[in-house]
This record gives C-alpha cells, structure tokens and sequence, in this order.
C-alpha cells in the first residue's frame, strides 16, 4: 500500500525545511558553493564555464564571476579553447586541489557534528533512504519525459 498524502506531505515539508537550511548555510558560507564549483571542475579538468552552468543548473554569468575569483585566488587556472576560441577551459591547480581537499573536511566535520547523537545505524538508514528517493525521482521523471503530452501529475487514491 503507497503511502498516504499525509505522509507525504510531511514527508516533503520536512525535505523542504532541510534543503531551506542547506541553501542558507550554502549563501551564508562561500565555502559550500566554491566546494561544489571545485567539484565540478576537479571532476572535469578542462570544462568550459557553460559546461559548468549546464551541471550547475544556473546562469553562466554566475559562473563567469565565480571563476574569476577562482581564478584571482589561484585555485583554477583558464586556458583557451583549442576548440573554440570563443571560449575558455577551466581547471584545477593544485592550490585548488587542497582547497577542494579543505573544505570537503569541513563538510565532513560539520555533517558529523549533526549526526552525532544519532546511533550509526540510523544514519546508514538515512543515506540508503536518501538515495532510494533520488532513484525513485529520477525513474518518475524519466516516465514524465516519455508520456505524451497531456496530464503530467499522476493522482493518487488520496485526491
């Protein structure tokens, strides 16, 4: 039996109050958002700036400025496109290899001090949970993008 619309309800509100805190800390700590820039590019030495907007899902002038202070703070460094030189390549240096190293410690320690009165097995539940719900949005959206047009939501026995 699925679960009832009351249970996901305060199944997304509590979603939706923890994700609000994640992305205040995320503006309120400039270190969340160049983590996951360094993520980025660590993951893709060679990237172009729309390449990391398109991952990032935002505007590529946010990218653009975030770069260049990258840049200034010689954690990246920025090349021509060989390819296209309209654009430019941005990988790491290895001052922003240790940055990234840094400041995923720091995400670290700061997780560990969340769950620290937690037992490890409710953490361990937590994080398979976590990606169940990921697996399961990725396989309704893919259903979504293959339904033709018409009623995307589908309704449950609760409406």
């Amino acid at each position: 039996m699925p679960p009832s619309k009351k249970d996901v309800q305060a199944m997304v509100a509590a979603l939706f109050t923890t994700n609000a805190g994640i992305e205040r800390a995320r503006r309120q700590r400039k270190g969340a958002s160049t983590l996951s820039l360094l993520q980025v590019i660590g993951d893709h030495q060679g990237i172009r700036p729309s390449e990391i907007a398109d991952l990032q899902q935002v505007h590529p002038s946010l990218v653009t400025r975030q770069v260049r202070e990258l840049e200034d703070a010689d954690f990246v460094t920025v090349t021509a496109d060989p390819s296209d030189r309209r654009s430019c390549q941005v990988a790491l240096t290895s001052r922003g290899s240790d940055e990234q190293r840094r400041l995923v410690e720091f995400g670290l320690k700061r997780f560990a001090l969340f769950v620290r009165e937690w037992e490890p097995d409710q953490v361990r539940t937590l994080t398979a949970l976590l990606w169940k719900l990921q697996a399961s949005m990725a396989t309704a959206s893919d259903r979504e993008q293959r339904r033709p047009s018409g009623r995307r939501w589908a309704q449950s026995e609760d409406d």
